[in-house]
């Protein structure tokens, strides 16, 4: 079964910094408690498999582009590997840490937490025992840090305090640079910056002032501290760290006056210029700041959602932009200076601008509340989703991104799913209308809606996408309409409870309706009388499925049962008792434990697996669970998330965080947030006030198995995850002999046994293996070795050329394979046709892909071929009019001579 996370979709930025990548192809972006690359030139995002314990606020990129670190709100580091995609290295700060950076040269990190700075060694190419190793701790600023900047040799670095004031520290002590401490500024420092191969600096503030600060020396002019006194110091940081269990490292201790002995032969800082961006009062508040140092370009964010681009050091403005009506929390320019990014944490809105063309590279936004349900498209293809922010979107499974944002529902969307085609999505919502939006041409092409306004809890379609139902939360009706007309055909009354779910029989026009009233009805669509059985249950039903070949009917209740029926005759044929195993989380203010609350708790949703054998279920808790039909027992269960920034994902409360008079939870500690009131002095109030602190519970709200049998979609509190089949080193052989070994296999491809050699490699079932054995075979005896082949290995074969159209670059030689299977074997297969739809539709979605793409190549070509020659037409025509012209000039003259 699917097991392994591969996908994270739905949300694209939270908070924390952005980050580019040393190539500045690829963007880095903190999504929750994982990290997302979005390939921005081969248009894919990828979710690494690794994730904090909670959310991520900030993260450092190595130089090299190798290593990156990874800090939660806590102050817990992950030191991970690019390249390998995992965790090298578990750190612990203790406090709550601001930034963190890289020294140019990647031998060194800086960290910021409270009113310090503490460099570290960086963790290097070689194996060691503890990567985190403390140099020095610098104190100076009276509140806490904010920002870090390096100069380009890694010799000094800046840093930006709430206080108001930055500080140049030495990485080094150098003789005549320790510590300066820089003011200037009436707000909160939200970003220092050196200039390019220079000690001179930009400090912006909050309240949208810049001022520029000349250095008397430059970064050559820095001298290294005198021997004597540089072996004096070491002496004394050595006697102070004996009695320590671990290095302390050195302490150096600013002072923002210093005495002029202090001051004498030391580095000295002026003010040239102080700017300010703007005097309106609205766009005052500057959130976030990024400077290239190289094209001397400086981008401001504002808390209004406006950005602007100056040049520096004149402060020239060169453009200005609105992206958002959300605070802009993260700025990021890559190497070159051609794009910036741009992170919305109100809104999860992720952008990359190109100033100089003034278009987007990227443009992608979450659902902005939670998502409450999803669907497959037939191919598996796409996956549309429906969010409480009553937006639909579409994504593609491949490349991980949302192409099209349907924005129609007035209210929050309840029920999304696909038509048999694929090419129209149907959406359901609690604005009282049923949509459907076309695919071809990105727009809304029919509006369902009800003769009294109702709103809808469900939505189900049936298999030939003629006959579109809904069911209603107010009224306990079901309305059913015709696609073709759009008009209402029938409205279904019987239930006397809220319709929790709707479900049309794959097979048969057949609807199963489940409802509060504790019944599921069957519904024929071709009788008149419409009703054909009614099924009891002992507790309000909430969601109902059909298994894909139509036989079986699942019903999940309000008291934690799973049950199976025989609509046919209605007999149930199995049930499970799954209460116990959604094992529910404790929520911060709860007052009953996790063990009695989850007594009240059941599935709200269901989706049996492609092939009918298993069921997914899911509810209010961290964990999916996978049930065996059959045998009716647990087979696996999946925790989807691990975050505990989410509230119910522990067991037990937390008894460090309860006093004598209650929770700590119960006080609202983000109010002070930036976002929220902030109070430095009584009296002076700044903010929204009705800001509040939340923590959203994690829940499980829709369930789908993905129509090629490789993956399962959840709609969750963090996103949409994917999990699809592990595709790493398992050895799995199928009625595998003692004489099937590699080195037999070979030599039976040598001797041209082909088909031999197929089902042999079938037998070892090695991926490597079979894709050299099929890659052998010549082209022209494909037809023969397709016709011999066992019917049990033909099925191995098509599956195994589906997974290779996804990555081989033989596109011919596997089309040639896959034509001649299903042309030699198509009547066989079709007998079989059930159980191996998985396996054609997932063939079909890795051909389509490849035809789109190949398509547009084409397309590309055509129009550069036609291109090409109307060129090559208009300078033949300039050349014929160019010689024409020559020739009567020449007569011309020929007949003045003649004269």
């Amino acid at each position: 079964l699917p097991s392994q996370f591969s996908g994270l979709l739905g949300t694209v930025y939270r908070r924390g910094n952005l980050s580019f990548t040393r190539d500045g192809s690829a963007l880095i972006s903190p999504v929750g408690n994982r990290i997302s690359v979005f390939d921005l030139k081969n248009n894919k995002c990828e979710t690494f498999p690794l994730a904090t314990r909670l959310n991520i606020v900030c993260v450092g990129l190595s130089p090299d582009g190798s290593l990156a670190i990874l800090i939660d709100e806590e102050g817990a580091a992950l030191l991970v590997s690019l390249i390998g995609k995992c965790v090298i290295h578990h750190f612990y700060f203790h406090k709550p840490v601001h930034s963190v950076s890289f020294s140019p040269d990647g031998k060194k990190f800086v960290i910021t937490k409270d009113n310090v700075a503490l460099m570290y060694h960086a963790p290097g190419r070689t194996r060691e025992f503890n990567a985190f190793v403390l140099d020095k701790t610098y104190y100076g600023p009276y509140d806490e840090t904010t920002c870090i900047d390096w100069t380009d040799d890694s010799k000094c670095f800046a840093v930006g305090s709430k206080d108001m004031s930055t500080w140049v520290f030495g990485a080094e002590r150098w003789a005549n640079l320790i510590y300066y401490s820089l003011g200037g500024h009436k707000d909160i420092i939200v970003a220092c910056f050196f200039e390019e191969n220079s000690l001179d600096l930009y400090t912006i503030s909050q309240d949208a002032a810049l001022c520029v600060w000349q250095c008397d020396t430059e970064l050559d002019g820095l001298k290294p501290m005198p021997p004597k006194d540089a072996a004096r110091e070491k002496n004394a940081a050595k006697n102070d760290e004996e009695f320590l269990e671990e290095p302390k490292g050195e302490e150096i201790h600013g002072k923002a006056n210093p005495n002029e002995r202090e001051t004498r032969d030391k580095v000295k800082y002026s003010r040239v210029a102080k700017y300010f961006f703007n005097k309106e009062g609205d766009f005052n508040n500057l959130t976030s700041a990024a400077y290239h140092k190289k094209t001397h370009l400086l981008v401001t964010g504002f808390a209004s959602g406006i950005f602007h681009l100056h040049e520096l050091p004149e402060f020239n403005l060169i453009h200005s932009l609105s992206i958002s009506d959300q605070r802009i929390a993260s700025i990021s320019i890559n190497c070159t200076g051609d794009w910036i990014a741009f992170g919305c944490s109100g809104l999860g809105q992720l952008l990359v601008w190109e100033w100089q063309s003034e278009s987007y590279v990227l443009k992608q936004q979450g659902h902005f509340n939670s998502m409450v349900s999803l669907a497959y498209s037939p191919d598996g293809q796409y996956i549309v989703t429906g969010g409480e922010d009553g937006k639909v979107k579409v994504w593609n499974t491949s490349s991980s991104f949302c192409f099209v944002t349907f924005t129609e529902h007035t209210s929050g969307v309840t029920a999304v799913t696909f038509t048999s085609n694929g090419y129209v999505i149907l959406s359901a919502s609690l604005d009282g209308t049923v949509r459907a939006f076309d695919l071809h041409r990105y727009r809304n092409f029919r509006t369902f809606t009800s003769p009294r306004p109702s709103q809808f809890s469900c939505l189900a379609v049936d298999c030939s996408g003629e006959i579109v139902s809904a069911g209603s939360q107010d009224s306990f009706e079901i309305f059913i309409w015709s696609m073709q007309s759009g008009r209402l055909l029938d409205v279904l009354s019987g239930h006397e409870g809220p319709i929790s779910s709707l479900s049309f029989n794959p097979m048969k026009c057949v609807l199963a309706s489940g409802s509060w009233d504790k019944t599921v009805k069957l519904w024929d669509m071709l009788d008149s009388w419409r009703t054909k059985e009614t099924l009891i249950l002992n507790s309000d039903v909430l969601v109902v499925a059909f298994r894909p070949d139509g036989k079986e009917l699942a019903v999940a209740a309000l008291n934690g049962q799973i049950t199976f029926w025989d609509h046919e005759n209605a007999v149930q044929t199995g049930s499970i008792e799954g209460r116990h195993d959604l094992q529910m989380g404790r929520k911060e203010l709860d007052k009953i434990t996790a063990k009695q609350a989850a007594k009240g708790k059941s599935f709200t949703t269901l989706c049996y697996s492609a092939d009918g054998q298993s069921i997914l279920a899911g509810g209010l808790s961290k964990f999916v669970c996978i049930y065996n039909v059959k045998e009716q027992i647990l087979m696996k269960k999946f925790e989807i998330s691990c975050n505990f920034s989410l509230d119910a994902m522990e067991e037990y409360l937390d008894r460090r965080k309860m006093t004598e008079f209650g929770s700590m939870a119960l006080i609202d500690e983000g109010a002070g947030g930036e976002d929220g009131v902030a109070i430095p002095l009584p009296g002076v109030k700044t903010g929204d006030m009705s800001y509040r602190h939340f923590k959203p519970e994690i829940r499980v709200t829709c369930l789908r198995f993905s129509p090629t049998g490789r993956s399962w979609a959840a709609t969750t509190t963090e996103g949409l995850l994917i999990y699809s089949l592990d595709s790493g080193l398992i050895f799995d052989p199928f009625e595998l002999d003692i004489d099937v070994t590699p080195s037999n296999i070979r030599k039976t491809l040598h001797q041209k046994e082909y088909t031999m050699a197929i089902i042999m490699a079938f037998k070892l079932n090695e991926k490597k293996l079979i894709q050299e054995v099929i890659e052998a075979v010549p082209s022209n005896e494909v037809d023969v070795v397709c016709s011999s082949l066992p019917d049990l290995y033909v099925e191995k074969v098509l599956e195994f050329l589906a997974s290779a159209f996804e990555i081989s670059c033989h596109l011919e030689f596997y089309l040639i394979w896959a034509h001649k299977l299903l042309m030699l074997h198509g009547q066989k297969l079709k007998t079989r046709s059930v159980k191996l739809l998985p396996v054609i539709q997932f063939l079909q979605k890795s051909i389509q892909r490849h035809f789109e793409d190949v398509s547009k190549l084409c397309e590309w070509n055509i129009y550069n071929i036609k291109y090409a020659l109307a060129i090559s037409q208009q300078r033949g025509m300039k050349r014929l009019a160019e010689e024409t012209s020559v020739d009567e000039e020449d007569l011309d003259s020929d007949s003045d001579y003649l004269m």
